[in-house]
């Protein structure tokens, strides 16, 4: 058995065994979240693994994608279309005309630069006068419909499976214009420039509360899975119950979970079997050939910033698919809850751990890293009342131990770093070369 079956045993293994020893919810509840973090993992995987490209603006899309389920699942709120519904659309009718004949002039004038930067910037900041006139009155009546528990347009209502789909488009949309900007940039400067980026990204959910209620949060979005109190009235989900001998609000929390589980494992073998096709076709070989000499591909005649931003759209889209499933996983939008330490600093430990252009290990480190961010403090509660219990309660190293759980996630997460690093410096399921055969 190779190094690949044997970790993704154990990985198995340690579900299981958390199953067996806490709750099944909560083994089912890791799962999924481990999923999710997987699908997160593969998106970053394809832009720094087999591109080469450091993103840290993996918030944005996250974000984004989360942005989608509201749009595309939650019930519209009528009031507020009434209210501020054609003002907000006539803004966007102005901002579109105005695109459209900043290019009509950027490219008509392109004998004459000074007269096109010019003409450019007047229609520009026109275009967005003229826009704000209507823009501002409507978001501001919309705001106002019901504040406390609305205050903002809602969404189409349709099924919350459709809104992964559009998550993923909305993250690719929104990461082209940043990918025209920054494709082109060296990896230091895409850093900086990606992670400002999705940090105005995250400003403008938090602020503009008629598109998704800001830090006022979402609550109450649709689901792709039965409730537990319709579980519960069901007669095939109480025989569940009896056969296994549980209390039936247990065995029909655990139905919900799993069919989740069932939804995000679809997703997460269906994206990780397209990247697998696509590493093996010509562009994931060229992709590959760019990622380990860029100099060499350009002399060869190949549009390096042209492939560099296919690789950036394509992994922002599945880091929003990602995005989508978690908003969808927790039942709410909260645009609050974006944090570099988990919307980036995580996803990108759980590729270098994994290892780094290989699709397999980025899933094994999604599930790896996410599974021990979660269980760290549990284990350090144990630790410390295992060793608190043979102290005195005036012995300052028991205060110590008693408060240090908190922190022992960040402590495990940075030795599990430091020691694949030192002993795996590839990850532990490392890309395949011919120096190093799967």
């Amino acid at each position: 058995m190779n190094r690949t079956a044997l970790l993704y045993a154990a990985m198995a293994a340690v579900l299981l065994a958390v199953g067996l020893l806490q709750s099944w919810q909560l083994a089912l509840t890791i799962f999924n979240l481990c999923v999710i973090s997987a699908v997160m993992s593969l998106g970053v995987n394809v832009q720094w693994g087999v591109a080469g490209m450091f993103n840290v603006g993996t918030m944005g899309s996250a974000a984004v994608g989360g942005l989608a389920v509201v749009l595309v699942s939650a019930p519209p709120v009528g009031a507020a279309w009434e209210a501020g519904g054609t003002g907000l659309l006539a803004a966007g009718a102005v901002l579109l005309g105005t695109a459209v004949a900043v290019s009509v002039l950027w490219r008509r004038l392109s004998g004459l630069p000074v007269t096109r930067g010019l003409a450019v910037t007047v229609t520009a900041i026109a275009g967005i006068l003229v826009a704000q006139g209507w823009f501002l009155p409507a978001t501001a009546a919309i705001e106002a419909v019901d504040a406390a528990s609305a205050g903002y347009l809602g969404g189409l209502g349709l099924p919350v499976a459709l809104s992964w789909g559009v998550g993923g488009l909305l993250a690719a949309l929104v990461a082209w214009p940043i990918g025209r900007l920054t494709a082109g940039l060296r990896s230091d400067y895409l850093a900086v420039a990606t992670f400002g980026i999705s940090e105005i990204i995250l400003a403008v959910l938090r602020n503009e509360e008629w598109l998704a209620r800001g830090v006022k949060n979402v609550t109450g979005l649709p689901r792709p899975v039965p409730y537990e109190a319709d579980l519960q009235s069901a007669p095939w989900a109480q025989q569940i119950a009896d056969w296994l001998g549980w209390p039936l609000r247990d065995t029909a929390s655990v139905l919900v979970k799993l069919a989740y589980a069932a939804w995000f494992l679809a997703v997460l073998l269906a994206i990780w079997w397209a990247l697998e096709r696509l590493a093996r076709a010509p562009w994931g070989r060229m992709m590959r050939a760019i990622r380990d000499n860029e100099e060499a591909a350009r002399a060869m005649g190949k549009d390096v910033a042209r492939r560099h931003l296919q690789a950036f759209v394509l992994g922002s889209a599945i880091v929003g698919i990602g995005g989508a499933m978690l908003v969808t996983l927790d039942g709410q939008f909260t645009a609050g809850s974006y944090q570099p330490l988990r919307f980036t600093f995580l996803i990108w430990v759980m590729v270098i751990i994994g290892g780094s252009g290989n699709h397999r290990g980025a899933i094994f480190g999604g599930f790896l890293i996410w599974f021990v961010w979660v269980q760290a403090e549990t284990a350090g509660l144990w630790l410390a009342a295992t060793g608190a219990a043979l102290l005195s309660p005036e012995n300052p190293l028991r205060l110590a131990l008693e408060q240090g759980p908190a922190q022992l996630r960040y402590v495990v997460m940075g030795l599990i770093l430091v020691l694949v690093m030192r002993f795996a410096p590839r990850g532990l399921i490392p890309e395949a070369t011919p120096e190093a055969p799967k």
